[in-house]
């Protein structure tokens, strides 16, 4: 699975990395990394959820 990054909308909300801070990763100022994210199959149901947490819809996901 992968999260698509849309740093463009990310508004710094940090939903995505409350729900799962090992998988999304943030700048010093609290805005998503730039950079699609490639997740483990262990991890996918949690990167689902914090990708979908995120009000902006600045994470897409794929394949």
């Amino acid at each position: 699975m992968k999260i698509i990054v849309h740093n463009d909308k990310c508004q710094g909300h940090a939903r995505c990395w409350a729900m799962a801070p090992n998988i999304f990763e943030l700048d010093d100022e609290g805005y998503i990394k730039p950079g699609d994210i490639d997740v483990a199959e262990a991890d996918e149901k949690l990167a689902w959820k914090g990708a979908k947490s995120c009000p902006e819809r600045a994470l897409e996901i794929g394949k």
